[in-house]
């Protein structure tokens, strides 16, 4: 839902949905017979891989591109793989895609199952860095920085999704179960979980703090609850874990006590899928299940020029093919029909001012974009506050000219991380 304002220096205010009073199960997707799975590790056709065209691997098996590779991805079923090739993703990132086909006959590895006796930060990391959620694992581990504060977040920080506050308000005992273990593991005292204000009476976890969530759009955006909820004002260039808060999905800490509980990874995520109609579908697949394996289940047709987004509206990026897979943070999907598509331009700033009155940060966003759009990202993290952005997406939101403020931003960022990391190996 959004309101406008009818008149005067106000912005428009976007509001977030709410989860239904009883909502239903998740319909589950078929496991297909083809998973995707990816290793964020580009691919070398120099150098022999340690996972192979050809082999059997099984359900749990933690698999490595490299002999000293660190990432890995986690067969979902066994199978075998009968593909191995590069994946490119936003901004020319690059990593590599394994297929893998299923065998029908579930054979599990017993590795977790060996450690699960004796949760440590250090083996789950070792064993369930992928897991539903995406449990930030090797945050919690930095040792260069103290975490202080761990926020997990029951409200979603995009709008149309509902996926966190479905595990909210139907996993509570799964929840209690995993900050009980999470405390154990991490030895963080001060725990803290996200909900909607409208749940404030029946939403309470024994020992948790509790953060009030209202519906406005950025409010449950991490910078912004650590500004407001937490007293902590974010320092620009800094993530929230090197201030010593991290934020946690719900999702995540159900898987981890779900997995501790079965001595075994799990690999069903929950996620909402919006098609062209706007109908709202919450659904469990498999990590690794590609996206239209979940449009056929729903009859969601998508042609050429149609958009697929992974993420909310504001914050999520568009794919390019229909076999991009379900990943552990993948909360949300929509299609959108080439015609519903918002116009976007390369028309001049007309200085008319509302991304400055619409920004949290209060960056002058009309300045800044000039900056970027002449590749000057050194210049815009130093005169006009790039580094300070939080990435809301309002500013592209209210642009008169339409101009992709948000993209551009997100761009200044990533080049100018690559231009500080040249620096610093020069």
């Amino acid at each position: 839902m959004t309101k406008r304002s009818f008149i005067g220096l106000t912005g428009p205010k976007l509001l977030c949905d709410r989860i239904e009073p009883d909502p239903k199960e998740p319909e589950s997707i078929p496991i297909p017979k083809r998973l995707v799975l990816l290793i964020h590790e580009p691919l070398d056709s120099t150098r022999e891989t340690k996972i192979k065209k050809g082999d059997t691997v099984k359900q749990g098996e933690r698999l490595f591109l490299y002999v000293e590779s660190a990432e890995y991805a986690v067969a979902p079923d066994s199978g075998t793989i009968t593909a191995i090739a590069s994946y490119t993703g936003d901004f020319g990132a690059v990593a590599t895609y394994l297929i893998l086909e299923r065998d029908g006959r579930s054979l599990k590895t017993d590795e977790f199952a060996k450690v699960a006796e004796t949760p440590e930060l250090a083996t789950a990391d070792k064993f369930l860095r992928h897991l539903p959620g995406a449990p930030p694992l090797a945050r919690l581990l930095d040792t260069d920085h103290k975490i202080k504060t761990l926020v997990i977040e029951g409200t979603d920080s995009d709008l149309a999704s509902t996926t966190r506050q479905y595990l909210l308000t139907t996993a509570k005992d799964d929840i209690l179960q995993g900050i009980a273990l999470i405390r154990q593991m991490t030895g963080i005292e001060d725990i803290a979980i996200t909900i909607p204000e409208e749940n404030k009476a029946s939403l309470l976890f024994d020992g948790t703090r509790t953060l009030l969530i209202s519906s406005q759009y950025t409010k449950a955006l991490p910078k912004i609850i650590m500004k407001e909820l937490l007293g902590v004002i974010p320092v620009p260039g800094m993530s929230c874990h090197e201030q010593g808060v991290v934020f946690m999905g719900v999702e995540a800490v159900v898987s981890m006590a779900r997995a501790y509980a079965l001595k075994e990874p799990v690999y069903e995520k929950v996620l909402t899928v919006i098609g062209k109609d706007g109908i709202r579908h919450r659904v469990k697949a498999v990590i690794g299940t590609p996206i239209h394996r979940i449009f056929k289940q729903f009859n969601i047709v998508c042609n050429d020029r149609d958009r697929i987004i992974i993420g909310g509206p504001m914050q999520g990026v568009a794919a390019y093919t229909l076999y991009h897979p379900v990943q552990p943070d993948t909360d949300t999907i929509i299609v959108q029909d080439c015609g519903e598509i918002p116009h976007v331009s390369d028309y001049p700033c007309i200085n008319c001012g509302k991304c400055i009155r619409v920004c949290p940060a209060n960056i002058p966003v009309n300045l800044l974009v000039r900056y970027l759009e002449a590749s000057m990202y050194e210049e815009a993290a130093d005169n006009f506050d790039l580094k300070s952005c939080i990435e809301c997406g309002m500013c592209s939101y209210v642009c008169t000219s339409r101009i992709p403020l948000f993209q551009y931003i997100r761009l200044g960022k990533h080049e100018l991380l690559k231009l500080e990391t040249e620096e610093t190996h020069a």
